[in-house]
């Protein structure tokens, strides 16, 4: 009998590991069926090992087919199939609306209404004033109003939607004239033309990818032209030999042709930025105050609330959205709707909301604050690892999600050095995908590169653990 049988031999049943401590012991918390097919993998992988070994003699002594072994290893992958797959993470990239990590963490008074809602009963389509069935844009409809001198407003599933809705209410099977130059494309490949052509809206372009005048809309007005489209540039800047029209001029244009004025500000804000350092960016309510029929914007992006898109404008139109059968489809959820409440509540005092929603302590923490905090990250990493690879240097962060291109957020970043420790970037960075919380971080040649600017404070002590564990230090 070859050695390779003779391990094939010693692959335990899969009952026998069953009944190993560090298996039976899962048992009682973890579901059976989890824990059973973490046995069967676990022996399986090890069978394909052996089945494919070429070099028999030196692979099979070096294998380990202790029962303690091959329990260890299947209840190390019982408990990861048996977690959760949306799971948080550690941010250290510096990129506060990081897309692909959920974008806009939400301020603990939007967790404390999702907590409040979550588990009980509530009054999402009960008004507790009439008695009787009410709206579940009531929640909210003032509170947008209030922030953005929109005579009425409706929330929707996200900014995409929003376009979408509105388009497909004011201007199905109809013209919509916009620049050459707003023809974006957001995240996922979804691009303005796509969007307005599912709509029904028929797409007019007009002017050149740099230079769009008054007059090249005006001169595309005809007998089907349903309104203007202006969509904010919110996600690309463009600098050099340009021109556009304001939305007070389009809008004043439009109107004396009987025709409405949709602006798409993408990442919608209330607060003026320049007030913080930060390039200007367009207010919703200046977009309102400026003539526009209706503004459609983000909540989950530089408003820092929940995923949705959300419509303000004049009554009637947004009375016609709200009566539309796809408005439907396109609805916010109960959680949405307690986490943007709680969150718009918060810009009723602007100070409040600077100083509460995480991606505006972000976006407004100072060097000199990040500096210390850097220092203290790199002083708890440098009692792991020797202090001289350990560095606080000086960067940038970006904001991202397609907000804010061009900012440039001083910042200072922590820098670990990996090189001489017999240790990849790549390989850690891949290591540290799978900690517990996950890190998600930069890397520089042999350095890892760790912004304080998105990591909350209360990590930082499990940061350097984990860090640590994975280069075993």
């Amino acid at each position: 009998m070859t050695e390779k049988q003779n391990l094939l031999r010693n692959l335990p049943a899969v009952d026998r590991l069953l009944h190993e401590e560090g298996i039976d012991n899962l048992l009682p918390r973890l579901p059976r069926r989890i824990v059973l097919e973490a046995v069967q993998e676990t022996i399986a992988s090890y069978r394909d090992a052996i089945t494919g070994m070429t070099d028999t003699e030196n692979n099979t002594e070096a294998m380990d087919l202790s029962l303690g072994k091959l329990a260890e290893e299947a209840a190390a992958l019982a408990e990861k199939m048996a977690g959760m797959n949306l799971k948080s993470v550690i941010n250290a990239t510096g990129i506060i609306i990081h897309t692909n990590l959920g974008r806009a963490p939400l301020p603990e008074a939007a967790v404390e209404a999702l907590n409040d809602i979550a588990s009980r009963y509530n009054n999402l389509e009960f008004s507790l004033d009439k008695g009787k069935r009410g709206s579940r844009q009531e929640h909210i409809e003032d509170l947008i109003c209030q922030l953005s001198g929109a005579e009425a407003a409706i929330a929707v599933n996200n900014n995409a939607a929003a376009v979408f809705l509105a388009l497909n209410t004011i201007a199905a099977g109809r013209e919509v004239v916009v620049s050459r130059g707003q023809l974006v494309e957001i995240g996922g490949s979804f691009r303005i033309p796509e969007i307005m052509a599912t709509s029904g809206a028929a797409l007019r372009e007009v002017g050149t990818t740099n230079k769009t005048y008054l007059r090249d809309y005006e001169e595309a007005v005809n007998e089907n032209t349903a309104a203007f489209l202006k969509v904010h540039t919110s996600n690309y800047h463009m600098v050099g030999f340009t021109a556009e029209v304001g939305t007070a001029e389009l809008a004043s244009a439009a109107h004396k042709r009987g025709l409405l004025v949709l602006e798409d500000l993408g990442s919608g804000v209330f607060i003026d930025l320049e007030k913080y350092n930060l390039p200007p960016e367009p207010r919703v309510q200046d977009s309102i105050a400026n003539g526009a029929d209706l503004v459609t914007f983000s909540a989950d992006k530089m408003l820092g609330g929940p995923q949705a898109g959300i419509i303000v404008g004049r009554k009637e139109l947004v009375s016609a959205i709200k009566t539309n059968q796809l408005a439907r489809t396109l609805r916010v959820d109960k959680f949405s709707v307690a986490a943007l409440e709680a969150t718009l509540r918060l810009y009723l005092d602007e100070d409040r909301a600077v100083k509460e929603i995480p991606v505006w302590q972000m976006l407004t923490a100072k060097p000199e604050t990040l500096k210390k905090r850097a220092d203290k990250l790199a002083e708890a990493l440098g009692n792991i690892f020797e202090p001289a690879r350990v560095k606080v240097v000086k960067s940038i962060s970006k904001v991202g999600g397609g907000a804010l291109p061009m900012a440039e957020l001083p910042t200072y970043l922590v820098s670990l050095e990996l090189s001489g420790m017999g240790l990849t970037p790549e390989g850690v960075v891949e290591k540290l995908r799978f900690t517990d919380p996950p890190v998600i971080l930069r890397i520089y040649r042999d350095n890892l590169l760790f912004d304080p600017r998105t990591i909350f404070e209360y990590q930082e002590e499990t940061l350097v653990k984990v860090v640590g564990e994975v280069c075993q230090v």
